[in-house]
């Protein structure tokens, strides 16, 4: 294990010697702040309709605007409750006070006239109002008696049946007074239509059955947003941040199966309907007041909602036109609430040393119904959908975490060119679950952290980090629910004894910016040892009933290499085109005693390979270019007990152009998916044990949706 470490280590470092040759050209004062500041006229030249189209001349601006770049945490729905010390983006230097309403929504909403300076903050300090992951973004916005700007984008989206949806948004920004405020709304089409093709195998390789199915679903994302803030004096300032949105995406499948274990292949239909609802709101406030001296009060609550509902019914004939013979009614509801609140007081130790003390608290509390209706001799239900209803243990379930952390969090400023930030957080938490079973467990955890940065120059900076993080629990693993991965499984059970993983993880990042704002180089290495991790475990009643549900397995590790190059091409004369390039590649290992064998860390796959490019043409208010990612194939697989489904890497090509010209307004066309990329999965299943080896069906997938194309208008009144 410590050779393979090494071995990355040094492998990352063989961009040193270029970056190196590079930072002795470079005309930077090594005093200077490692902070990068580009000021609105920067850009004027590129008619930016908002804050999206000035980050986008940005070099390296992908990586800054992910938390933990290059990486993806082997937990299992990481961060998703609570607030947490982190945020990417900043407006004012301030974090919004929301979740589901967070600063990355509002980019393309904020009117880029609005903006005053953006920043690249590349250090950490006690003046922040977040702690630094990485790298963060500063939007600091104009201030003024009174200014306003009405900003709009209306299109359309394209698919391959023919079907076209509009869509648009409307963000009016803008001061009066002591009065910041931002208001949108906006409505995006989700449709999709994937056509997918199944080929089922016996073990000899001889057919079983093909299934061919279309699958559409109509939805449109909807949602209104506001963000206000208040200054009542220069010492204090209120945020008030509100959010509603609702989806509704039901969706319709035709199948048609073919059998080939007959003496003549026979074919039959099944048609499923999946009316569906979903919506959501938030509420969220800070407040903040300074004191003499640089100390700081805050303050901070969120309030939201999540509320779905979904229900699957199929429907089965043996020609077209036929009467339907209902067999399948599934219904899945669920309610999700938090409340939030964050205080803390951050003050100077020392000239170079500020601490943050603080605690967060958080409740929240999931409602959970499953309903299964069969086909079967008995009583039938109108609750069911006429079919007889067939009791799954577990299916009604309250879920309810109260969870505290007091943290305390030091900065210390060792001299002009080194820093040090550390933390440690002590997390006790109570989950309780009422219903269908009644649990109830505490938890108590020590989370400590290190983050060092070196400022080789006001250029080149190394930092190295080391941090103890614990998962939080999905509330869906505690209750029955669907199982959206094995269409011949409806439900899958719940484990209310599972346990949070826990996990070191230990980062090196080199960061090289370029002379004259001519691009970023970066390089990270991380290995992240983890202890209890998440998969699939035996609960069968019986050899002959096998059955399974997430658990804890065991202990593994992740080992991985990103590499980012985002550099302007003006060395071929082309000085406003941007070329971005990235690299990730993972390895990771658990021992699985479910299968008998070592397994990968899900959901971390051997990683992506990432390409794009841009090209401005500020004299013809032109610009156009391209993104493409793909993965890294093989490695992916998802293990039960009695299969393995193993996953194909997602693509996508995307090709867009854009011209500011008639009436001052802003077009642009994309093409997203243009090579039609084809998803492909491979499921295997066995005679009992998958660890026993015998082979009963091979199922092979391959899923399309089609070429979309977009038009936009944009503009700023």
């Amino acid at each position: 294990m410590c050779s393979a470490i090494f071995r990355f280590f040094v492998f990352s470092w063989v961009i040193l010697p270029g970056v190196l040759m590079a930072q002795a050209n470079s005309s930077e004062r090594e005093d200077e702040d490692s902070t990068i500041t580009y000021p609105a006229t920067y850009f004027e030249q590129f008619s930016p309709v908002s804050v999206n189209d000035m980050l986008n001349q940005i070099p390296g601006i992908e990586r800054v605007l992910q938390a933990d770049p290059g990486s993806r945490s082997p937990g299992r729905d990481q961060n998703t409750r609570g607030l947490g010390a982190n945020s990417p983006i900043l407006i004012d230097g301030k974090r919004l006070a929301g979740k589901a309403n967070e600063a990355s929504s509002q980019l393309d909403r904020i009117a880029a006239e609005e903006v005053d300076y953006i920043e690249i903050i590349r250090g950490t300090s006690s003046d922040l109002d977040v702690q630094n992951a990485g790298q963060m973004v500063n939007i600091v916005l104009k201030q003024a008696q009174s200014r306003s700007s009405l900003s709009f984008e209306a299109g359309a989206r394209h698919f391959k049946d023919g079907n076209v949806d509009p869509e648009g948004s409307l963000s009016l920004t803008g001061q009066r007074g002591k009065l910041n405020y931002m208001v949108s709304a906006s409505t995006r089409s989700g449709y999709q239509l994937d056509d997918s093709f199944e080929l089922s195998l016996h073990p000899g390789l001889n057919f079983n059955e093909i299934v061919e199915f279309e699958r559409e679903r109509d939805q449109t994302n909807s949602s209104i947003n506001s963000n206000l803030s208040y200054d009542f004096s220069q010492r204090d300032r209120f945020a008030l941040n509100a959010l509603y949105a609702e989806s509704d995406p039901p969706s319709v499948l035709l199948r048609r199966i073919t059998d080939f274990n007959s003496l003549a292949p026979s074919i039959r239909y099944e048609r499923e309907i999946v009316p569906s609802t979903s919506a959501n709101w938030e509420l969220g406030g800070d407040y903040q007041h300074s004191f003499d001296g640089g100390s700081k009060y805050k303050f901070l609550f969120i309030v939201n909602e999540r509320e779905t509902d979904t229900t699957r019914e199929r429907f089965a004939f043996t020609h077209l036109g036929d009467a339907e013979n209902k067999n399948l009614f599934l219904n899945n509801s669920s309610r999700y609430q938090e409340k939030i609140i964050r205080t803390s007081y951050t003050f100077n130790l020392a000239q170079e040393q500020g601490v943050e003390v603080g605690i967060e608290a958080a409740q929240t509390t999931q409602d959970s119904a499953l309903r299964l209706g069969l086909s079967l001799p008995g009583t039938t239900s109108p609750d069911v959908g006429g079919l007889r209803p067939v009791a799954v243990p577990n299916a009604f379930s309250t879920v309810e975490e109260l969870r505290y952390e007091g943290f305390v969090v030091h900065n210390w400023r060792l001299n002009s060119r080194m820093s040090l930030e550390s933390s440690l957080v002590a997390e006790f938490s109570e989950i309780e679950q009422t219903g269908d079973i009644n649990n109830k467990r505490d938890f108590n955890f020590l989370k400590p952290k290190f983050d060092f940065r070196f400022d080789i120059s006001n250029t080149f900076q190394m930092s190295l980090s080391a941090e103890k993080t614990v998962s939080q629990l999905s509330f869906a693993d505690f209750s029955a629910a669907t199982n959206n991965n094995d269409e011949d499984q409806d439900t899958i059970a719940g484990n209310p004894e599972i346990e949070q993983e826990q996990w070191w993880r230990y980062t090196m990042n080199l960061d090289y910016r370029l002379p004259n704002d001519a691009g970023v180089l970066s390089s990270r290495v991380f290995y992240w040892d983890v202890e209890g991790a998440i998969g699939r475990i035996d609960i069968s009643r019986s050899a002959t009933e096998l059955a399974s549900t997430n658990g804890n397995v065991g202990n593994g590790f992740v080992l991985g290499l990103s590499l980012d190059a985002s550099i302007r091409l003006g060395m071929i004369g082309l000085p406003q085109a941007l070329l971005t390039a990235g690299l990730l590649v993972r390895d990771t290992a658990i021992d699985d005693p479910l299968i008998a064998m070592e397994r990968k860390v899900v959901p971390n796959d051997r990683g992506n390979v990432r390409l794009g490019f841009r090209h401005d043409m500020p004299g013809q208010g032109l610009n156009y270019g391209f993104s493409y990612n793909d993965g890294i194939d093989g490695n992916r697989p998802l293990y039960d007990i009695d299969n393995v489904l193993f996953i194909g890497s997602s693509s996508d090509f995307t090709v867009f152009v854009e011209k500011s010209g008639f009436a001052g307004f802003t077009y642009r066309f994309e093409a997203v998916n243009v090579l039609d990329h084809e998803s492909k999965r491979e499921r295997r299943r066995y005679d009992g044990y998958l660890r026993d080896g015998v082979l009963s069906e091979i199922e092979r997938f391959s899923t399309t949706s089609g070429v979309k194309l977009v038009l936009k208008i944009r503009g700023t009144f």
